[in-house]
């Protein structure tokens, strides 16, 4: 049935501006006021009610996080930096949406944000040189360039399992936490998945319901995170040292505070290589997995005697023996998927409200009215949380119908796996910029950082452009070919390429991805910046300009 409102929307002209920006994340804002700053007519629309991206929707116990605060802050605005206090050296949630309206405020940017509005597709109308938009309320927007800011972990993914719809409890996947209060206390809770998001959850709510079950398919390689307060001495230091941090940030592969060691593994005596990573181990952020020796996460060898570390540092944490073993991964090593930072997670499992069960073992076959049933049993449950993560980085696209030239879409292009130039254009798609895209440095690296290096690009692009009395951007086919060819050569002999991760495309409750898709840019920050830069001085190349 159409509403009255439905029918309206759908027979309204559409609304038109230069450029639309879809997201109004982390790189949405800076989009948008780089954008606006040029004088050019921009919008942003957005599913949800206000802005934050990824930290508007998660809203889960234990979200924050793993990059430091001031490593994760917009860069380029001197006040910003300068007025902003962050409370802890890696921020939660509710302080890291505040951040981003703040920025919002700060930069008068609201008014040129449309909330609430969800694309459902984009069509590019070749003979008029235009982007047609559809909103799910039948509204529609035009625009000459679609810039898309629609985060590489924001198609949530439920379980594939039989029954979801019949439980009569409470149940949510963390993404779309509620927005009103979930009560834990004296609750049986469930938690499915011990990913990132899970690894947080259970940390954070272990010792405030009555009984907590964890379903774990796959354990991870969790480390501290090691988070403290800031105080206003320590945040006065930071202020002076952002030009620092910044340019120690630009020069490591991932535009982290923390970067590899050089050191050949092997010319370091095992008692100084204990001494290190025992440091590492107590130090916070990501320096346990980053600033660990190269070769721990480019060779087979030194990365099975770390990982053997790792795990003795688990058997240490956890009381039971046989629940430790469970907790270790066997089937890839440290840092060759997406390492969980953590409080107290394995602590969690000492307590005796906590149980965990391993569905390898005693799989489970549906959810249930009161409950999920394994192989051995049923357990009745008040709430069940599916911490069962996301269909990463081209997931989002794939909601959306794109539909480029010759009626082509998007999703057909890239049936098998990411194609782009750049992992910020896609030929056949004129004039839409994928911004935070499939193969481009962002997916792989500190955030924030590397969203701004697009940002600017993709403004001079437009800026170009206009200058130059243009309308109208192509990625050449041959272009394509090669930086695809260079991704794909760029994984040979990479230690994540040997485990299934959502680094590498798998997805096991996602169809038919279940096998190996090239979805991020493995060569560095420096070394994208800098082909940024090349193809940019040489007037866009690879590009086809009109």
């Amino acid at each position: 049935m159409v509403t009255e409102q439905g029918t309206a929307a759908a027979t309204a002209p559409a609304e038109r501006h230069e450029v639309i920006i879809i997201g109004a994340g982390v790189c949405g804002i800076y989009m948008l006021h780089s954008l606006l700053q040029m004088g050019v007519d921009a919008r942003v629309l957005e599913a949800g009610s206000g802005p934050g991206g990824t930290w508007y929707w998660n809203r889960y116990p234990g979200a924050r996080f793993d990059s430091e605060s001031y490593s994760y802050g917009y860069s380029f605005d001197e006040e910003i930096l300068q007025e902003w206090n962050w409370s802890e050296h890696f921020a939660a949630q509710p302080e890291t949406l505040r951040y981003l309206n703040f920025v919002v405020d700060k930069l008068d940017l609201r008014a040129c944000m449309q909330f609430d509005c969800r694309v459902v597709s984009a069509t590019f109308e070749d003979s008029e040189n235009l982007w047609t938009l559809t909103l799910d309320d039948g509204r529609t927007f035009a625009c000459t360039f679609l810039l898309t800011a629609i985060g590489m972990l924001s198609a949530a993914t439920p379980p594939r399992i039989e029954g979801r719809e019949r439980f009569r409890g409470q149940s949510f996947h963390t993404y779309y936490w509620p927005h009103e209060p979930v009560e834990l206390a004296g609750k049986r809770v469930a938690v499915i998945g011990t990913g990132a998001t899970g690894v947080q959850v259970i940390a954070e709510i272990a010792d405030k319901v009555g009984v907590l079950t964890v379903y774990q398919r796959r354990p991870n390689w969790c480390a501290p995170l090691n988070n403290a307060p800031i105080t206003p001495e320590e945040m006065d230091d930071i202020r002076a040292r952002y030009p620092e941090f910044f340019e120690q940030m630009s020069k490591t592969p991932g535009s982290f505070l923390h970067g590899p060691d050089y050191r050949a593994f092997d010319e370091v005596s095992e008692e100084e290589r204990t001494a290190f990573w025992n440091a590492l181990y107590r130090s916070p952020g990501f320096g346990v997995w980053l600033g660990n020796f190269r070769d721990v996460l480019v060779e087979e060898e030194p990365n099975r005697i770390y990982s053997a570390f790792i795990a003795d540092r688990i058997r240490e944490r956890v009381d039971d023996p046989e629940v430790a073993e469970k907790l270790i991964p066997k089937d890839h090593g440290f840092g060759t998927r997406r390492v969980p930072m953590e409080t107290r997670y394995y602590e969690a499992y000492n307590r005796d409200n906590v149980h965990l069960v391993d569905v390898n073992g005693t799989p489970i076959e549906c959810i249930t009215e009161k409950g999920i049933r394994t192989s051995d049993q049923e357990r009745e449950f008040d709430i069940i949380i599916y911490a069962t993560g996301f269909d990463a980085i081209t997931g989002a696209f794939d909601r959306i119908e794109f539909t480029g030239l010759e009626g082509r879409t998007l999703a057909e292009k890239w049936q098998d796996g990411p194609i782009t130039y750049l992992g910020l254009a896609t030929a056949g798609f004129p004039n839409l910029l994928t911004l935070a895209g499939p193969q481009g440095a962002s997916v792989s690296s500190n955030f924030p950082p590397n969203i701004e290096v697009g940002v600017r690009w993709a403004a001079g692009l437009i800026g170009y452009l206009r200058e130059h009395g243009l309308t109208r951007i192509e990625v050449l086919p041959e272009a394509e070919e090669a930086w695809v060819a260079d991704i794909m050569q760029s994984y040979e002999g990479a230690l994540l390429t040997s485990t299934r991760s959502w680094f590498t495309g798998y997805n096991s409750n996602v169809e038919g991805h279940d096998k190996l898709r090239y979805m991020i840019y493995l060569g560095g920050a420096p070394a994208y910046r800098e082909r940024l830069a090349d193809v940019a001085g040489h007037d866009y190349e690879g590009f086809k300009v009109s």
